[in-house]
């Protein structure tokens, strides 16, 4: 599928890029040096965004957001990957779980979400519970119309700038033909609550955006902030997860180009041994496995994309964009480091910062192990006689 046959496409992409360019390139070495968004910086940007209309693109329009389609997200997606994650997060959100909202929590959350007035993050990782999701050990017990929670959770990206959180805990056994599983529900827990503690972490990617270990120790959560059902936690996260995989792709394929331009450049201007370097096959091979990886993967994430919006996308499939782009990114960043040699390590250059950062995509919407044995099992299942 080739997006290039879609004019719409072209401008959306036009835009965001200016965007991108004018408004949040100019801050990656600030963000960089202090480990953070200044408050004053995100909220300008924040307001810009909105202003530009390209805040909340991934929620409904009758809400107030942008109401795009999976493929026009991509689109977007691909040219906000090509900034640091902790700026490009500021205008490209919320969580698309947040759709399953209902009743007060679309006035209490979702609207002051989709306008910029709150902000949210997604807590289902534990520390013993990472690519097995169902492992996690977070408890919610329910005493009249509250329900109790304990546990804590880990690697909570952007903790520290939101008010609540999406909070997933098990309250209950089901027992199903392949016997006991437990039942996992989503809460919607305001940060503020008492016994809620959150504790950054220092990681080495992404810096400014923070991630998190969040503590709930006895934390009082009403009946009506259960986002979904009772139980019905997985049954809801399952669209987020697949938008996450395909999107998390998208954002690679723009992260990877930045660093194949850099990288083109830098063998067209530097000289050795009297040629430029990039006339050496050493290099130039580097530069078209780069180009043909990224063109690959940009496909892969459309129909994705396409197959998202018809609702057919399946969980193999969104593992397949999943493992091929934060695979192809963590491939083209070190080969873009190669080609710059001892410059590609200096921080003069943003090269050290991609290849660090491009690190993280083969863990944190799964890892590449989990991907495929996901897609192994389902390759086994179909031919299975």
């Amino acid at each position: 599928m080739d997006r290039s046959t879609s004019g719409d496409d072209d401008l959306l992409a036009q835009g965001v890029r200016a965007f991108v360019d004018a408004e949040l390139v100019p801050h990656e070495a600030l963000v960089e040096r202090l480990d953070a968004v200044p408050d004053e910086l995100f909220r300008d940007i924040q307001r810009k965004a909105i202003k530009a209309g390209y805040y909340a693109l991934n929620m409904p329009e009758q809400h107030g957001g942008g109401g795009l389609s999976a493929r026009e997200r991509a689109t977007a997606e691909i040219e906000f990957g090509r900034v640091s994650r902790a700026l490009g997060v500021i205008c490209n959100r919320p969580a698309p779980i947040l759709k399953a909202c209902q009743g007060d929590q679309v006035e209490t959350y979702l609207k002051p979400t989709i306008r910029g007035e709150r902000w949210e993050c997604f807590a289902l990782t534990e520390p013993g519970a990472g690519s097995d999701a169902r492992a996690i050990a977070t408890r919610a017990v329910q005493d009249g119309d509250d329900w109790v929670v304990n546990g804590t959770k880990q690697f909570i990206t952007m903790a520290m700038r939101a008010d609540f959180i999406i909070v997933f805990a098990v309250t209950g056994v089901d027992e199903t033909p392949k016997g006991a599983q437990k039942r996992i529900t989503a809460f919607l827990i305001d940060k503020a609550t008492r016994g809620v503690s959150v504790t950054p972490l220092d990681v080495m990617s992404n810096r400014g955006m923070k991630s998190c270990i969040i503590g709930f120790d006895d934390v009082r959560v009403p009946h009506r902030n259960i986002l979904g059902e009772e139980g019905g936690g997985f049954a809801i996260a399952k669209t987020w997860i697949f938008s996450g995989r395909v999107m998390l792709a998208a954002n690679c394929v723009g992260l990877a180009e930045r660093a194949m331009a850099i990288a083109a450049q830098y063998a067209n201007q530097r000289v050795a041994f009297g040629r430029s370097i990039g006339s050496f096959q050493g290099t130039s091979f580097k530069l078209a496995d780069m180009a043909t990886a990224i063109h690959a993967t940009r496909l892969m994430v459309f129909d994705a994309a396409s197959r998202m919006d018809a609702g057919t996308i399946t969980q193999r499939q969104a593992s397949q964009v999943n493992l091929f782009g934060s695979e192809m990114v963590g491939s083209v960043t070190d080969n873009a480091l190669q080609i710059m040699g001892g410059m590609g390590v200096t921080k003069d250059l943003p090269l050290e910062r991609f290849w660090r950062d491009a690190r993280v995509e083969r863990i944190w919407e799964g890892t590449s192990e989990i991907h495929r044995d996901i897609i192994a099992r389902d390759v086994l299942r179909e031919f299975r006689a």
